[in-house]
């Protein structure tokens, strides 16, 4: 997903082709994030490889800013669904 843009991209085998997806779109490296969603729990999992980002202090799988968070969770809501 695109935090700047709010949008986000589905369906890719794995987050890195959403991630080239997004890319080919127009998107910066620094606003994509890769989160997963359960439509049943509509709960929001913040972890994937495309989010290892030293450079931008996130030296982990998991988003860990909450901030951040926040913000990915808010744009899945709005695009994915509502509990």
């Amino acid at each position: 997903m695109d935090t700047r843009l709010g949008i986000l991209t589905g369906g890719g085998e794995m987050h890195a082709d959403c991630e080239s997806a997004l890319l080919n779109l127009g998107s910066k490296q620094r606003d994509i994030w890769g989160a997963d969603w359960d439509p049943k729990s509509h709960e929001v999992e913040f972890q994937s490889l495309i989010n290892i980002r030293p450079g931008q202090n996130n030296p982990s799988m998991k988003a860990l800013d909450e901030d951040l968070r926040a913000d990915i969770e808010r744009i899945v809501i709005r695009l994915l669904g509502n509990p």
